[in-house]
């Protein structure tokens, strides 16, 4: 039984900014606060000053539970041991579900399916649910149908290699996947359709696919089995703008089973710390968000 000298001790490291960590509230009786995921690229500036240690504890303090990273890199996750990072979180309730990660195709897909083999192995290590890939080059003039089929397969066989460890794969969109289009068809929806059903999933940034002109909540009915896991995110801080309607989102996304979702702030009206605070704070109050 944690002991009065503990749980202050605990609470002292993680409480900031008068925000208590979920796992804090529970210990004190109060209501816990929602499940809300992050994209740790949000911290980028922080991570790199401050150190992932101490971006961990921040967020557990302002009730963020579910983290994707976006730090891999030869084996590691911020430089630590999968195994390490993975620790450092669960001792701040903190759960590891999803992260991006990125190797395009070369001219040795040999060379990289292997890249893609180490990493799954290290993610396995960390209880990762999801590995991302976040980017492609798919756009302008190599938004050719060849390349897309090419990429399709690409993902098809990432996602056989992560099956393997029950890991799920998926795809990061940004606005050029549909502002880019073959014969007026979108190269999203060329990758989805080009893919394998059971090996790639879809990871909706609800913002950029409405800078690209579509609607989430529409490619969310068109596609309910392919697109998984969503990025929330606005201009800013998530509510500063509601670029997006993020009730019909929500109510989509429960709709159709996604359980898996994360904030991403890219750029910030105040202070990068402040911002993904509001943002908590913001979806912690919306009566959509369960």
């Amino acid at each position: 039984m944690q002991n009065r000298r503990d749980f202050i001790k605990r609470a002292s490291l993680l409480i900031a900014g008068g925000v208590v960590a979920p796992q804090i509230l529970s210990s004190c009786g109060g209501a816990p606060s929602k499940v809300l995921g992050l994209q740790l690229y949000s911290l980028r500036d922080m991570v790199n000053d401050e150190g992932i240690q101490k971006v961990l504890e921040t967020v557990a303090a302002m009730g963020y539970t579910n983290l994707e990273p976006a730090s891999y890199g030869d084996g590691k996750l911020y430089g630590l041991a999968p195994a390490d990072l993975k620790k450092r979180c669960s001792d701040l309730g903190l759960k590891l579900v999803s992260s991006h990660l990125s190797r395009n195709l070369s001219d040795d897909k040999a060379a990289d399916l292997a890249w893609w083999t180490k990493a799954t192995e290290a993610h396995n290590e960390a209880g990762m649910k999801y590995m991302v890939m976040p980017m492609s080059p798919l756009r302008g003039e190599s938004a050719t149908l060849d390349n897309i089929k090419r990429y399709g397969e690409y993902f098809s066989e990432i996602g056989l290699i992560t099956a393997g460890a029950s890991i799920t794969f998926g795809y990061h969109n940004h606005n050029f996947e549909f502002d880019n289009k073959v014969d007026g068809v979108p190269v999203y929806d060329l990758l989805i359709a080009n893919s394998s059903p059971d090996h790639v999933t879809f990871q909706l940034d609800v913002y950029w696919i409405k800078k690209g002109g579509f609607e989430p909540v529409d490619y969310m009915k068109k596609y309910p089995k392919r697109i998984r896991t969503l990025h929330i995110k606005d201009e800013t801080a998530i509510g500063a703008q509601n670029t997006v309607s993020y009730k019909d989102v929500f109510e989509q996304a429960y709709a159709i089973g996604i359980k898996d979702w994360f904030v991403e702030v890219e750029r910030y009206d105040t202070t990068p710390q402040e911002d993904v605070k509001k943002s908590a704070d913001f979806l912690n109050a919306a009566p959509f968000v369960k």
